[in-house]
């Protein structure tokens, strides 16, 4: 099994402080599962390519003992792990290329920072969900796929196509962020690890998504697969992917959400602003539509009263958040034509997500202040630009109104988790700014009780594409 990584720029030539190999040399290393050689087929001035040649030793395999390891006796003889691309490769980076893809180079530290235009080419990588899933995958990444499918057998066309492809990837990054996208997604796409699956495993997938595993649409697949479908592993990991340190993140974020609704609870706002919103979506004569930041199914509960809304889904970043609203909302003992409208998923709004695309109508409500103001710009793109529905309700705290609130300290936000809170007029100057932008008109309405002075609570914007 063969992997090559090939660029073209300035400092090509200077590749192989990176990736700690010397250009001249063919090098080979032994590992657990045979030999791994690497070479340069070509070192230039402002062109490189290195590539890795696994050298998997099907008898050694068979007598090696292990967990997992078991398999039938004809499995043990006739495989296809000496010949595709499978969690061997990841081994062999992270064991050959280990100080590549950590990001260290004692000698051109400076080089660890640049971004490559790199071509990346795998013979054989098996993709047991097709092509369809290899582009989920990296395309979110920022690479241009391009994949041929392999045939069965040559000589037996109608035998049909094979789990194999052979595959191009093409992305302009770091070289530690290539390795790492490689060492998850590589065995991802297999399906299958060649070694015991346990908790050490969590630690390794933090350690080698960190910056891009959070944020990607397909993370619960990735996090499915790489765990080996191990749902006490999987919570875990994507409940550390929402926070670095070991405090259960969505537990806090439920406290705070109840500490929001402590200091509205006198005006009843809650209710009044959900019933805003099921009202602005009902006008817009949408069915299809979207909760995005649906947390624990509150407004959920309302849409799937409103027959005419044919298919609901709520999306939260919280995988917490999400088991609470489908315990009560009862998704278990729902009656099954109610059932088949109502969808949950785990995903972030600073993400394009292709499962948001083709709704009439999206509601996010009390969300955007809790995203930092730099994420703003890519909800944005997110939302307005590629799910693009045909209505958007947002609505958002007024800052104005919290001094109405007499058990919110001066200066305090309502909710400890956010990032900011709007006065009218920079909310207005915002939506009105997001609407020119991607072609939508706004009105703005009242939320709640209204001051002549300060104005209400709640302020919601309406969007309605042009």
């Amino acid at each position: 099994m063969i992997l090559t990584l090939s660029t073209q720029h300035p400092r090509a030539g200077e590749m192989g402080f990176l990736f700690h190999k010397h250009p001249a040399k063919l090098q080979s290393f032994n590992s657990s599962f045979g030999k791994v050689h690497v070479f340069y087929p070509v070192n230039e001035s402002d062109r490189c390519e290195l590539a890795l040649l696994l050298d998997v030793d099907p008898i050694g395999l068979v007598r090696k003992k292990g967990p997992g390891g078991n398999s039938g006796a004809l499995d043990q003889c006739v495989n296809d792990r000496p010949y595709v691309a499978s969690s061997f490769l990841s081994v062999a980076i992270a064991e050959v290329l280990g100080s590549a893809l950590n990001g260290r180079s004692a000698d051109r530290p400076d080089l660890v920072e640049v971004a490559f235009p790199f071509l990346v080419k795998l013979a054989a990588l098996p993709c047991r969900g097709g092509e369809v899933l290899l582009r989920k995958l990296f395309e979110p990444l920022g690479y241009k796929v391009t994949t041929e499918r392999q045939p069965l057998d040559p000589t037996f066309l109608d035998w049909g196509e094979s789990i194999y492809y052979m595959v191009e990837l093409e992305g302009t990054t770091r070289l530690q962020d290539l390795l790492n996208h490689l060492y998850v997604l590589i065995p991802v796409l297999d399906d299958e690890k060649h070694y015991w699956v346990g908790k050490d495993e969590i630690e390794k997938l933090m350690r080698r998504g960190d910056g891009w595993l959070a944020q990607h649409p397909e993370r619960e697949t990735i996090v499915n697969r790489y765990l080996k479908y191990q749902k006490h592993l999987t919570r875990e990991a994507l409940i550390q992917l929402l926070d670095d340190s070991p405090i259960d993140h969505d537990e806090t974020e439920l406290a705070h959400a109840q500490e929001e609704q402590k200091v509205e609870e006198k005006i009843s706002l809650n209710e009044q602003r959900l019933g805003a919103v099921l009202a602005a979506i009902k006008g817009s004569g949408a069915s299809r539509i979207l909760d995005l930041g649906c947390g624990e199914g509150k407004l959920l509960r309302l849409l799937l009263e409103e027959k005419s809304f044919t298919e609901i889904v709520g999306m939260d970043v919280s995988y917490r958040g999400l088991e609470i609203a489908a315990e009560r909302l009862h998704l278990d003992r729902m009656p099954e034509m109610k059932r088949k409208r109502l969808q949950l998923i785990h995903g972030s709004l600073s993400y394009r997500d292709a499962r948001l695309a083709g709704f009439d109508a999206a509601a996010v409500v009390e969300v955007i202040e809790h995203l930092d103001p730099p994420r703003l710009h890519a909800f944005e793109r997110v939302l307005f630009e590629f799910a693009k529905p045909k209505t958007i309700v947002i609505t958002t705290p007024n800052a104005e109104y919290n001094v109405k609130f007499e058990n919110l300290p001066a200066g305090n936000f309502r909710h400890k988790d956010h990032r900011f809170e709007w006065t009218r007029k920079q909310f207005q100057s915002w939506a009105s700014g997001v609407a020119e932008r991607f072609g939508y008109s706004v009105h703005f309405l009242p939320v709640g009780p209204e001051d002549a002075t300060v104005g209400s609570p709640t302020q919601m914007g309406v969007f309605a594409s042009a």
